[in-house]
């Protein structure tokens, strides 16, 4: 599991996508999570990441999980086809088989949860205007 310091950093980043989008033949979707990561590079040479997700990206004939590598601080790509083995820092969830399916599944969960946020927001903006709107007009 992920100490403190990643956990705290799961805020929602000014700089993550938060919306889905089309790049070229890659279709990006919002991810957010901290994630840790038994991965094997394109050697063959296995080792254990810690990431702040960011994004999933699905394109022609594979899928990338980028985020912020704690390792080193930096943004990277990771090639899901590669990921061994996941945990989900916040729960504990462990994931060993069909990680592709869970990611995808959970991209899509936390977008529907955004655009469901996003239209109580508008809901809520909206009411007070015309509250106010009818409030000014019996003064």
């Amino acid at each position: 599991m992920m100490n403190t310091l990643a956990t705290s950093l799961l805020k929602p980043a000014r700089n993550a996508p938060a919306e889905e989008r089309v790049e070229g033949a890659w279709h990006v979707y919002p991810f957010d999570g901290a994630l840790e990561l038994d991965y094997v590079d394109q050697a063959g040479n296995p080792s254990r990441r810690w990431l702040i997700a960011r994004e999933l990206k699905v394109g022609p004939g594979k899928m990338l999980l980028g985020g912020i590598d704690m390792s080193d601080d930096g943004y990277r790509g990771f090639r899901v086809d590669r990921i061994l083995r996941l945990e989900d820092a916040e729960t504990g969830f462990v994931v060993e088989h069909n990680i592709l399916d869970w990611l995808m599944k959970r991209a899509e969960r936390q977008a529907r949860e955004h655009r469901k946020a996003l239209q109580r927001h508008l809901k809520a903006r909206y009411k007070a205007y015309r509250e106010s709107s009818s409030s000014a007009g019996t003064d």
